[in-house]
């Protein structure tokens, strides 16, 4: 995810036309059993054009969440069908880069350069809290992962992962990143971020120059998790742990690579690499079922109200 991307209005007729779509997310029983993907769901499908989509999160029902670098809108798409609408209308001058559902149907949407967090119900599309995380003049809040009380974001800018509280009342947390974390100047460090197997920790990518750190979420020490068959994860961005199977998606590689974690989190050992002729700089991805699903963001694209942009899935 880039913070050096422009943001774009969208043209008007895009949010009424796409929330004038109603969608019953959650309310009707999938046609397969929970995580399981049958053939005939579709392998692709279209958002609204000048969408400029980086996040994509889907929780325990099919339907994906991806969030909107032109004004922090949230669009929804059954992935039995592919076919969606906008869940959350956004506002001008605000970002909805990276996001993940919790348990109890909230969003968590991390705001860029806006240096905000904000949780917006999924059912009704209704924004409910709006976290200012950092006073800093350059910030750019970048993704999420939720773990135990928190929902932990990464700021690309700022040596510092915040914690927002789930679900209750609170205050945010501000976790220096130590160890051997160095922040580098004006380019993306801190980006995608997972728990780790034993859910005590955390790991983050570094887009610049592409590695992988293991985080103490008590004392912030970062340290650097050894990569074995393959030199970097240059433009690493969204990451997705299953087990001790790490994908990392590399944006403008067009590329998931695919690491099995040593059970202390101190090695990465590459298994493979998954690509795609659909990818166009895929940004994020989110599983369901035996699929990976990731959004196109398109960052060597215009980025105008006209550009198309989509989703697509590929075999986990």
């Amino acid at each position: 995810m880039s913070p050096n991307q422009g943001r774009v209005s969208r043209r008007a007729v895009l949010g009424g036309a796409a929330a004038a779509l109603t969608l019953a997310a959650g309310a009707g029983t999938a046609s397969a059993a929970a995580g399981v993907v049958k053939s005939a769901w579709p392998d692709e499908f279209p958002l609204p054009d000048g969408w400029l989509p980086e996040g994509i999160t889907i929780g325990r029902k099919p339907y994906a969440y991806m969030g909107s670098r032109a004004n922090g809108a949230v669009y929804r798409t059954d992935l039995r069908t592919g076919k969606g609408g906008v869940l959350f209308e956004g506002a001008a001058g605000t970002a909805s880069i990276g996001l993940k559902l919790d348990h109890d149907g909230l969003l968590y949407l991390a705001g860029g350069a806006g240096g905000t967090a904000r949780i917006v119900d999924s059912r009704s599309g209704k924004l409910k809290a709006t976290y200012q995380l950092t006073d800093s003049a350059a910030p750019f809040v970048n993704d999420v992962i939720l773990l135990g009380d928190r929902a932990w974001f990464t700021d690309s800018r700022q040596a510092v992962l915040y914690g927002v509280p789930r679900g209750r009342g609170g205050e945010v947390r501000s976790l220096p990143l130590g160890g051997d974390w160095v922040q580098l100047p004006d380019v993306n460090n801190a980006n995608g971020i997972v728990d780790t197997p034993d859910g005590r920790g955390l790991i983050v990518v570094k887009s610049t120059p592409g590695e992988l750190y293991h985080v103490h979420i008590k004392t912030g020490e970062a340290k650097k998790i050894a990569l074995k068959g393959q030199a970097d994860v240059a433009n690493g961005d969204g990451l997705v742990r299953i087990g001790r199977t790490l994908y990392v998606v590399q944006n403008r590689q067009n590329l998931i690579s695919v690491w099995d974690l040593d059970a202390k989190v101190t090695t990465a050992t590459l298994k493979r690499t998954i690509t795609d002729p659909r990818f166009d700089v895929p940004a994020t991805a989110a599983r369901w079922g035996d699929r990976l699903y990731l959004v196109n963001a398109r960052f060597t694209s215009p980025q105008t109200p006209e550009t198309t942009f989509n989703g697509v899935a590929v075999p986990a």
